[in-house]
């Protein structure tokens, strides 16, 4: 295999030297986001019950108005709200505050629900507000929990911390997965 060219060696020959430009253009731009991607921890941040979590952007699949309408579930726990038919798929909405004894989640404007990236256990969560994307750096991420006000920490999978924020990580995986979520009979 013959060494690349030399850029001094391609300027009499402007097409071969656009060619080579794109290509050494295109190696850098690859090469930054795959240093970035793996220093980078990307997450879905939401508000629930005045606190503010986290969980992982590939852990929920979208986020979503809440429904309507939700049609009740009779013999079914009080966290589960009920089903609602989303495109043609049933999804159980669950109101996760309520799931971990804090209280109902009071609908308004700002409230969403995070459907969960589960490929077996459906479930679309309501939380109070969703605040978008967040971005840390791996080395921000703290396995210790911080205490929540939420009954939570059987789910946390620890914390990312700037400045003198701490920002929780859920585990939907852990949370959807559990006995207790699965026992949604009364």
């Amino acid at each position: 295999m013959q060494p690349e060219p030399t850029l001094r060696a391609l300027r009499d020959r402007p097409f071969e030297l656009l060619l080579a430009l794109e290509k050494r253009a295109r190696d850098v731009v690859a090469g930054a986001r795959e240093g970035a991607a793996a220093q980078e921890w990307i997450g879905v941040a939401f508000r629930m019950g005045g606190e503010t979590f986290l969980v992982e952007r590939d852990e929920a699949r979208e986020v979503m108005g809440v429904p309507s309408p939700i049609t009740r579930v009779p013999g079914a726990r009080s966290w589960i709200m009920g089903l609602a038919n989303v495109r043609g798929q049933l999804l159980p909405v669950i109101d996760l505050k309520q799931y971990f004894g804090s209280g109902e989640t009071v609908a308004g404007r700002n409230t969403r629900v995070i459907v969960v990236n589960h490929r077996e256990i459906p479930a679309g969560l309501v939380v109070d507000e969703v605040l978008g994307f967040r971005r840390f750096a791996e080395r921000e991420f703290n396995a210790e929990s911080p205490p929540t006000l939420i009954r939570c920490e059987h789910y946390l999978a620890g914390s990312f911390r700037r400045g003198s924020e701490a920002w929780p990580v859920i585990s939907l995986r852990s949370l959807v997965e559990s006995a207790a979520f699965l026992q949604g009979s009364a």
